[in-house]
């Protein structure tokens, strides 16, 4: 190991130390811990994060980092050195333009802001939630405008966080697109809904039951139990202190089997990602995913790809209806199949179907976009939120439980991650595109065996963790950059295909 390098290894083992007691307490917030916890929890947590920044930004690190980017050290590093080199580098130029009391005052107001959310969320109350929600918008342009040395817009240093190298240009050319191919497509498809009876959906489902097919699911994904944990939150989240430590969320309703099963498949994508990434890269600053887009795509790759084909069911049917005799003894597997892909406009982010997915994140990224230019205020956002689901769904939300509020994301100041939800859906169109290329991809699904296809994702994209970005995955896995047609043809051979058009 490079002698200067070296010197790197202790100050990096205290910034895994103190993301690792973050991590921790973040997650301890939204499953178990008592509501009366959070004050308390938050000081601990804003004091954790002074410690961070201060490992992070201080004369030592700039002094390594700067002699580490120097060409006769750095061209001598591994390939990992040189990704976990030019990951700080970029972290401390972000974090040191922020004020210390700024940084550690945002991470307790984050903290808690979560658990205001739920509490606001439940009471349908979204003037309980809009202070501590101007509070975090201020922040966030706040801290954009300290690190924009370059005059660009707020919104897209934002999203640059989430995905490197892509901004509000390149956004409405990609929305622009899904816009013209799914908005007639949709219409089609819902003129022929009548014919779909997903009755059996809104039964009652013994919420213990769910859990141990959830758990049954997870496992027949890849899902390691050994190195994971499932729990319940009030929105399902994944997070991870390294790849033998990973945790899912997910949420069960007595009244709706398919959004604990489907909420557990889309987390347990994310999950497997990171339980794939390499031992090598584990507990470093790229050992986790490459971008949201790449992650997003993994769990959208396996909630619909494989997780709403026929193919992938067709084994698992009998121990579905095995575990909900009543309430499916009249239901087929071709009609499960066409229920869990009825595309139909509705409120809610998290149980839309494929072809209206990203209808929902077009709405969030233009909202995003006004409240971050300033042309709207938070108090707007009901209004707003109304409307556009009005002019791209055609619905409007009879409550704010079902309509702004039904995300955490802004509580924890994640403006700009949404837009990665669609790209993820256009991503994992286009890995699909590349898999069936080298093995029987519904062959594999009606075996039951889906470790050629985990193993197709470990070898080309998981093990990389963040040491390449979205582009060199794709350019090295399918031999072409992004491409968002792969999913404007997917979307258009499936709901053809489905709905016989």
């Amino acid at each position: 190991m490079n002698e200067k390098y070296e010197k790197l290894i202790p100050h990096l083992n205290k910034m895994m130390a103190l993301e690792t007691a973050l991590i921790l307490l973040q997650w301890d917030t939204e499953t178990l811990a008592p509501v009366e916890a959070l004050e308390n929890t938050a000081k601990a947590v804003g004091l954790l994060s002074g410690e961070y920044f201060d490992a992070m930004v201080n004369d030592d690190i700039k002094n390594l980092l700067h002699e580490l980017s120097k060409p006769e050290n750095f061209d001598v590093l591994e390939f990992n050195e040189q990704k976990i080199v030019k990951k700080l580098n970029k972290q401390l130029k972000e974090m040191e333009c922020i004020p210390p009391e700024e940084y550690k005052a945002y991470s307790e107001l984050t903290a808690k802001s979560a658990a205001i959310w739920a509490a606001a969320k439940e009471k349908n109350c979204f003037a309980d939630y809009a202070p501590t929600l101007e509070e975090i918008v201020s922040y966030n342009k706040k801290f954009a405008s300290y690190r924009n040395d370059e005059n660009k817009a707020l919104y897209d240093i934002l999203l640059d966080d989430f995905e490197e190298g892509i901004d509000m240009k390149q956004l409405d050319e990609f929305f622009a697109k899904l816009r013209t191919a799914i908005v007639p497509l949709l219409k089609q498809v819902v003129a022929k809904n009548d014919s779909i009876d997903k009755s059996y959906n809104s039964l009652s489902y013994d919420i213990e039951k769910q859990k141990e097919f959830c758990k049954y699911i997870a496992e027949y994904l890849g899902f390691d139990f050994k190195r994971g944990v499932i729990a319940e939150s009030a929105h399902p989240f994944t997070t991870n202190l390294h790849n033998k430590d990973v945790r899912i969320t997910t949420h069960y309703y007595k009244n709706n089997l398919e959004s604990s099963i489907f909420s557990t498949i889309h987390e347990g994508g994310h999950a497997i990602y990171e339980m794939n990434i390499d031992d090598s890269l584990t507990q470093t600053p790229v050992g986790h995913g490459s971008s949201m887009g790449v992650h997003e795509s993994q769990s959208r790759f396996f909630e619909n790809i494989i997780g709403r084909s026929k193919d992938f069911w067709a084994p698992l049917w009998d121990k579905l209806t095995t575990t909900f005799p009543e309430q499916l003894k009249n239901v087929s597997l071709d009609q499960f199949i066409l229920s869990i892909n009825k595309a139909e406009p509705d409120f809610i982010r998290t149980e839309a179907d494929e072809l209206t997915y990203s209808l929902h994140i077009m709405i969030r990224y233009e909202i995003e976009k006004l409240l971050i230019s300033g042309q709207i205020e938070v108090s707007d956002l009901p209004r707003i939120w109304n409307e556009k689901y009005e002019e791209y769904l055609g619905v409007v939300p009879p409550t704010d439980t079902l309509g702004v509020l039904q995300d955490v994301h802004w509580s924890h100041g994640t403006f700009g991650y949404f837009p990665s939800y669609a790209l993820g859906n256009a991503i994992a169109s286009q890995i699909y595109a590349f898999i069936q290329t080298k093995i029987d991809f519904s062959e594999c699904l009606r075996e039951g065996n889906l470790k050629p296809i985990v193993d197709l994702l470990r070898e080309h994209i998981h093990k990389y963790g963040a040491t390449k970005n979205t582009n060199e995955l794709l350019l090295e896995m399918t031999g072409e950059s992004f491409n968002a047609d792969y999913y404007v043809d997917y979307l258009i051979d499936k709901y053809t295909k489905l709905y016989q058009l």
